[in-house]
């Protein structure tokens, strides 16, 4: 199984985090985007948006973490404890995927990455914008242990990818006791976890 990447990128690291929960070998293939490596007609005939994580499994190809690690999940899976099939704790699942995909993960890219890659001055109202994802967060966790309730999902895997390089960014959690706690806890028990913060660290350096 194939698997195009960067180690830094979140939405990498939480397909990563997932194979290996299922026990699933993935062929990491590298690739350069500053080399243009994506943009290569080869890649782009297997994705033509162009963009990573994507997953080559035999003759189908599939890209949009969310929908590898809901993928890999449901044909590989050995039971359903990562993704249920009970509607409403399947729908609370995906209602956290989107969260993730849509608010959190969304306001560090924001905020963090004009910065980063041009040069930008930080943006305080992106910032209330961060800080608004993580109340939201936090209010999600009260009262359970996981991002969807009693039990780790893939959720908490995805979640987990875009919480860490906040830490590496120096993001004060203090405020979010209920993220701070999930935090500390699922970092021990999530699959993969010292290849997740490996790739977290490369963005360490825009942050020294």
């Amino acid at each position: 199984m194939d698997f195009y990447y960067l180690p830094g990128s979140a939405p990498c690291r939480s397909v990563i985090m997932t194979a290996k929960a299922l026990g699933i070998k993935l062929n990491k293939k590298l690739l350069d985007l500053d080399a243009g490596e994506h943009l290569k007609p080869e890649f782009i005939k297997l994705n033509p948006q162009h963009t990573i994580p994507t997953l080559v499994d035999g003759d189908f190809v599939l890209w949009e973490s969310r929908a590898i690690l809901v993928y890999l999940v449901e044909k590989y899976g050995k039971n359903d404890s990562l993704y249920p099939k009970c509607p409403k704790k399947h729908a609370v699942v995906n209602q956290r995927l989107y969260f993730d995909m849509g608010t959190l993960y969304f306001s560090f890219s924001e905020y963090y990455y004009p910065q980063i890659f041009a040069k930008a001055p930080a943006d305080p109202e992106k910032y209330k914008k961060m800080e608004a994802a993580f109340e939201f967060f936090n209010i999600f966790l009260e009262g359970q242990q996981y991002a969807a309730g009693d039990f780790l999902s893939v959720a908490d895997l995805a979640l987990l990818a875009t919480v860490s390089p906040f830490e590496v960014a120096g993001f004060d959690f203090s405020k979010y006791a209920n993220v701070a706690k999930w935090y500390a806890h699922v970092k021990t028990v999530a699959p993969a976890f010292d290849e997740n913060w490996e790739g977290c660290l490369e963005f360490k350096k825009y942050f020294d």
